[in-house]
């Protein structure tokens, strides 16, 4: 071969060399879950995917409460700063695959004495150089150094995925919690207007007690109701409260007036059609489940990090510049200067480190399957939880409202059989109390209906 032509081969060799890497065939563990969801499903195609936030949730004012969760909430911005350390960490571990190339300049000065000076008369000699070169630089013919980057790269993506599942998890709280609030104003009303209807029953009360139409016993028990009526006010008051601080916090802002709900949870409109398509798809895709893989991926490459550690490595030094006692004369012709310096090290006793390195990689990535499968059955788990409220939740919602409307059917002919004397007031309290209680019950039904839709966007894995 000419001699010119084999730099060029030697360097052609080494980079295809390293190419290789020492890392184990990734193979994706199997789901260790079911097939099918425990609860059946409408039929929906197999690679569903959830809507976008904007589509599940598309009520104006809801939408300004994400948005101004997404730009201002502080968990998120961690998870972006996360986002970017990680990037730029991948981008060190990266930047080792090219060599690394310095500029440099220096002068040096030095004073031979007399006494062991060869003419016999000391001198001073000054040389000065400037230089182009890299320091140990590997090449990585076994995939170390690639490895190692390809480790960093998964971590990266790992936390990529992170920052996607506090994202829509954000979203999902948002919503909840602007529910919660809405609910809470809509029983803060009710208990408001069942005061001031049982308030009315007790001045009456009070008046036919006064002209010895009603009994004492009556009175009381009216005084009871109405004061029950005002505790549920002063706690719902709180609860309001409680919620509006829960929100803020979620937003990371002070909440808008004009963007807090209704006091009627059905008003907050949120998609129903969610279409659940097969685990082995709806989980694989979920973002926490793909951090668990990314992190798999991690450990898989260490591994063959590890394993490139018990082969020469070869490094390389060189640099090529001028060189020249005067400073004048640095850049004149003859004063090129260069230097080239390969170095191989191969492994022969460690004490047993490399081999300990290598066992602590295999039980990573151990560790990280079980992991991985751990995120499957939890991320099963929380689709099949929801799944199994949204197959009944409808059915319940109904039955509820009947028993609301059954209730107020009864409060009225109770009125009615108390005005003619028919039957006592305990009847007439009772009937109060009972309708009291199922519209209570109806607003939070409502609420685990609003909840599960919400909940079941979650933990499909949310869309952008």
């Amino acid at each position: 071969m000419p001699l010119k032509l084999r730099p060029i081969a030697g360097l052609t060799l080494s980079l295809g060399l390293a190419a290789c890497t020492l890392s184990p065939a990734y193979q994706r563990p199997d789901l260790p879950v079911s097939r099918a969801w425990p609860v059946a499903t409408p039929d929906s195609p197999g690679d569903a995917a959830p809507p976008a936030w904007r589509e599940m949730f598309p009520d104006p004012r809801l939408q300004q409460l994400i948005a101004l969760a997404l730009t201002q909430n502080r968990d998120l911005r961690i998870a972006m700063g996360n986002i970017e350390k990680a990037r730029a960490q991948y981008g060190v571990s990266r930047a080792a695959l090219l060599p690394s190339l310095a500029l440099s300049g220096s002068e040096t000065r030095a004073r031979t004495p007399a006494s062991v000076s060869l003419s016999g008369q000391a001198y001073t000699a000054s040389e000065y150089s400037a230089q182009l070169g890299f320091t140990a630089y590997e090449l990585d013919l076994f995939g170390r150094v690639r490895s190692l980057s390809e480790a960093a790269r998964q971590s990266y993506l790992a936390t990529a995925e992170d920052r996607r599942t506090a994202q829509i998890s954000l979203i999902a709280q948002v919503a909840g919690s602007d529910l919660q609030l809405a609910a809470d104003l809509q029983l803060l009303a009710l208990s408001r207007d069942t005061f001031k209807a049982r308030d009315e029953s007790r001045r009456i009360l009070q008046l036919q007690f006064d002209h010895g139409a009603a009994s004492q016993l009556d009175l009381a028990q009216a005084d009871g109701l109405a004061e029950q009526a005002r505790s549920d006010i002063a706690a719902a008051t709180a609860r309001v409260e409680q919620d509006r601080n829960a929100l803020r916090l979620l937003l990371g802002a002070d909440l808008p007036k004009a963007l807090e709900p209704d006091p009627d949870v059905a008003s907050v409109a949120i998609r129903r059609d969610l279409s659940v398509g097969l685990p082995s798809t709806v989980l694989t895709a979920r973002p926490d489940v793909l951090s668990a893989e990314h992190q798999l991926r991690a450990q898989n490459a260490d591994i063959g990090a590890a394993r490139a550690a018990f082969l020469p490595q070869i490094s390389l030094t060189g640099s090529a510049g001028q060189e020249s006692a005067a400073l004048g004369g640095l850049f004149d012709g003859g004063n090129g200067a260069w230097s080239f310096s390969p170095r191989i090290s191969l492994p022969i006793f460690s004490g047993g480190a490399n081999l300990a390195n290598l066992d602590s990689a295999r039980a990573g990535r151990k560790i990280a399957v079980a992991q991985y499968e751990k995120a499957i059955q939890t991320a099963f788990r929380e689709v099949a939880d929801q799944l199994a409220v949204r197959a009944v939740i409808d059915e319940e919602l109904a039955a509820q409202r009947r028993q609301v409307e059954s209730a107020r059917l009864s409060l009225t002919l109770s009125q009615a059989r108390y005005d003619r004397g028919l039957d006592t007031y305990l009847l007439l309290l009772d009937a109060q109390r009972t309708f009291y209680a199922a519209q209570q019950a109806l607003v939070s039904t409502e609420l685990a209906e609003s909840t599960n839709r919400v909940n079941l966007y979650k933990t499909l894995g949310g869309g952008g």
